[in-house]
């Protein structure tokens, strides 16, 4: 059996919401002493959670972030402003506390778990075998990005770690990346899923000048001319102009509805993920949890073909899972109210109605 079949196979396993649980969880919240639906998202989402595990006592104690870290060979054409090596510093980082995602994690109680799916410098403490697929991808300017195989095998490593996770108890997983280069890839993704030109569907990145952003959309353009993916099929695009850690997060967002576990979207990167993994299978959009919009220009454009409306707008474009870290604890207080304010009952106070 070869790894696209086992792929179909497991996808299969793909349900919509819990109905009856988000039902459950509605009337929890009407019950609630305080003015309907007032709290917005943050009770849309609680009821998403219920939604997603079947079961209206929602629990987000155990939390991970999965920062899926690649390089990528479009680098070659002057399209960032520093070198691949900085990823594998960055990755390191990881494993010591020391970057900016740590520290929010630390705050918001999430673990962290960084994940080298396709770097070309090994890291001690991140490097894995058995997650690697390959030292980075090709320059997709000149050919593809990663065979078809590889992309179903990094695919496919999304959705065992997201299985790992759920294993150990995590009750909810965010999603970062961390990979020079990947904006790059992402915008050509993103550009060929939408049919939106790339010339708006690319910004700066890590500070990039004028100049340098002209390369950037240049290389994009020139790549999807070169190769002509196919805007139905989401792993031809992956692999022709995708990066590995598109592709692992984009079974990181499968794994999530496979498993039965809410997923949190950060950024940009991480929402193109999310879009493939949706034009793969529908149904899993319910399993993801928007956290904040990013300030690259095509990131409120990728929301939207997703249907998500994001928690936050505070013009963050880091990366690293940094947004979905930092909605974490704006999760956590809609749920307190959720599972510990007085009802109307206890309080002897008649309930609010829905009034048309």
């Amino acid at each position: 059996m070869n790894q696209e079949t086992d792929l179909e196979q497991v996808i299969r396993q793909i349900r919509p919401l819990d109905e009856h649980a988000m039902e459950q969880a509605k009337k929890q919240w009407n019950s609630i002493a305080k003015p309907l639906h007032s709290l917005g998202k943050l009770e849309e989402h609680i009821i998403r959670i219920a939604g997603i595990t079947g079961d209206p006592d929602v629990k987000i104690e155990e939390k991970a972030l999965i920062v899926m870290c690649a390089d990528n060979g479009v680098v070659e054409e002057g399209v960032t402003q520093t070198g691949q090596e900085v990823t594998a510093v960055v990755a390191e980082n990881f494993t010591k506390s020391e970057t900016s995602v740590c520290k929010m994690a630390q705050i918001a109680g999430v673990n962290l778990f960084p994940i080298d799916i396709g770097m070309v410098s090994d890291v001690p403490g991140v490097t894995k075998k058995e997650y690697k697929i390959a030292p980075g991808t090709k320059n997709m300017t000149r050919e593809a990005a990663m065979t078809r195989t590889e992309a179903i095998r990094a695919i496919l490593t999304g959705i065992e770690i997201v299985g790992m996770l759920k294993s150990k108890s995590y009750e909810i997983l965010a999603t970062g990346e961390m990979g020079i280069g990947n904006t790059t890839t992402s915008s050509a993704v993103a550009s060929v899923l939408t049919d939106i030109p790339v010339k708006l569907m690319t910004g700066r990145g890590a500070g990039l000048s004028a100049d340098g952003l002209r390369r950037k959309i240049a290389a994009i353009e020139r790549a999807i001319s070169l190769h002509a993916p196919d805007r139905g099929d989401p792993i031809d695009i992956i692999s022709k102009v995708g990066g590995f850690d598109i592709a692992g997060l984009t079974g990181v967002f499968l794994g999530g509805a496979i498993f039965r576990i809410p997923i949190v979207i950060d950024g940009f990167i991480s929402s193109v993920a999310a879009l493939c993994a949706a034009r793969l299978v529908p149904d899993c959009i319910g399993y993801m949890l928007p956290s904040h919009c990013s300030g690259e220009p095509a990131a409120s454009k990728v929301l939207d073909e997703l249907g998500l409306s994001a928690l936050l707008d505070c013009g963050m474009s880091l990366g690293e899972g940094s947004g979905a870290v930092a909605v974490m604890p704006l999760l956590e207080m809609g749920l307190s109210v959720y599972k510990s304010m007085s009802t109307f009952e206890e309080i002897r106070v008649e309930q609010y109605e829905e009034l048309k």
